[in-house]
């Protein structure tokens, strides 16, 4: 498949790479209060009207790789939802649900809880609909290949959520749940044509607490 240039999946990637190489230079992901110094969800994040965590959260992670696994479930993901369905519509659906999660994190009492896995699942989520709902899409041969892989890992993953404590499942289906439901948004700039493609899309494995 022909990819064009995606400017908001390759500025996320190099903002998240910029946060986690300072974390790896301070130490800062070996120690539970540096983390919740940067921005990591904490229980009492509402009671203490600290929202900007919302947000922070979404671009800090626990170790190499929690890194270096979600980078490349971004990269895999954004790249090829951006260049079906356009800058925008990716910002939204990532930024969203990446924060929908947040708040689903905190809600729950998680903490201190990182990560894009959240906003990751949204895309996953997204995707389905997305295609679904899409007229030069719904027909093409490798749609049903691509949402029957998206299904799969959706559900290896929420498994392994609630196999795994350090796992912030209830972010990884907030996050989910509200990518499904921003798949139904009707996309204004048509997308590119489709042409001959082959996609394949590998697991978003998840290490950390989102």
């Amino acid at each position: 498949m022909i990819r064009r240039f995606t400017p908001v999946t390759t500025a996320l990637l190099v903002i998240i790479t910029i946060i986690f190489l300072y974390e790896a230079a301070t130490g800062a992901f070996l120690s539970d209060q540096r983390m919740i110094d940067l921005g990591a969800i904490v229980p009492w994040l509402f009671e203490r009207h600290e929202y900007w965590r919302l947000l922070a959260a979404m671009f800090l992670h626990a170790g190499w790789l929690h890194w270096f696994f979600n980078c490349w479930a971004l990269y895999q993901l954004g790249t090829l939802y951006e260049t079906l369905f356009g800058s925008g519509r990716f910002a939204l659906i990532y930024f969203v649900s990446g924060i929908i999660a947040s708040i689903a994190s905190a809600s729950m009492g998680h903490g201190p809880a990182v990560g894009a896995s959240g906003a990751i699942f949204g895309i996953l989520g997204a995707f389905i609909f997305s295609i679904r709902r899409s007229p030069q899409y719904r027909g093409q041969p490798w749609t049903k290949s691509l949402i029957s892989q998206l299904v799969f890992w959706i559900l290896v993953n929420i498994v392994i959520g609630f196999s795994v404590k350090f796992i912030d499942n209830a972010a990884h289906i907030a996050g989910l749940v509200t990518g499904l439901l921003l798949g139904f948004l009707p996309h204004r700039v048509p997308p590119p044509p489709p042409g001959a493609m082959v996609i394949d899309v590998p697991p978003p494995q998840h290490y950390g607490s989102e």
